[in-house]
């Protein structure tokens, strides 16, 4: 079970996409899925079976939205997360190897296409709540446990 929490920010990305789909693109691909329509045999009409799959996949993706933007919770950030590890953090942490990478913790809808985004539902994110700089975070992998120091935290 996923947490239904979501950044402001993120909150109005989802609502842009969805008025994009519902708005702009469902339209367009409808009027392209009747033009091909219009030109009779569309068992071998490309144009036809291309915007007939995106139009499914655009209104899977209307759906998919409509219910999750009903049922999340804006998060917005409150000075007293200040110094912490809380929900809408950037945390940047270094391991023993001298890794480092610089992460936020999000809600689960805004992870997609942001490779420096975490759920608040992950591994790393649960050993990072509530910790402060110069603490360590010990996060359970498939390979062991490994230890993390926080570098510094700060809110948007």
């Amino acid at each position: 079970m996923r947490t239904a929490i979501v950044t402001r920010e993120g909150f109005e990305k989802l609502q842009q996409e969805l008025h994009f789909l519902w708005r702009e693109e469902r339209p367009e691909i409808t009027k392209k899925v009747a033009w091909a329509a219009s030109l009779g045999d569309r068992s071998e009409n490309a144009d036809y079976q291309y915007n007939k799959k995106r139009l499914r996949e655009i209104d899977w993706r209307v759906r998919y939205l409509r219910k999750a933007i009903e049922n999340l919770k804006v998060v917005d950030y409150s000075p007293e997360q200040e110094g912490k590890v809380f929900f809408g953090a950037w945390v940047e942490i270094e391991n023993d190897d001298g890794q480092q990478l610089t992460l936020r913790v999000v809600g689960y809808d805004e992870i997609f296409g942001r490779k420096n985004y975490i759920s608040i539902d992950s591994p790393m994110a649960r050993a990072l709540l509530k910790k402060e700089v110069d603490d360590e975070a010990i996060v359970s992998t498939p390979d062991g446990d490994k230890c993390w120091y926080i570098n510094k935290i700060y809110y948007q």
